[in-house]
């Protein structure tokens, strides 16, 4: 379902929440479907189950899944995000990722043509 880099400096908490929630915007995860349990999560990415937990608090929060005690966690029937929110959001990480590129050296041009190919694939799913 997902993947992490344990060499990223990225805690692993966000890892997850950014990998579901991507996996919820183009489709993957549906509305209403379950995802694993928290120590099933835990298990298969090989990670405390504490930092599953605290990714799955944060999409609950962002009120993209929701927790029922007993029967476990649903994406949201229906998901609102803050629009304002969310374009802030993809700022800061488009910056943040422009600026690592434009340090590695990488071109204008090159970065144009990824992030093109990129929102193209990513509307397309």
């Amino acid at each position: 379902m997902i993947s992490i880099d344990l060499a990223s400096q990225v805690p692993l908490a966000t890892q997850i929440e950014q990998a579901l929630r991507c996996a919820i915007a183009i489709g993957e995860i549906v509305p209403e479907q379950e995802l694993p349990a928290v120590r099933q999560l835990a298990g298969d990415l090989e990670v405390n189950f504490n930092t599953v937990a605290r990714a799955y608090r944060a999409l609950e929060t962002s009120g993209l899944v929701q927790t029922s005690r007993g029967r476990g966690t649903f994406v949201s029937a229906v998901v609102e995000v803050d629009k304002t929110r969310a374009l802030n959001r993809a700022l800061a990480g488009i910056r943040q990722a422009l600026a690592d590129a434009r340090l590695a050296g990488v071109k204008k041009q090159e970065i144009e043509a990824i992030l093109s190919e990129e929102a193209a694939a990513f509307w397309r799913r």
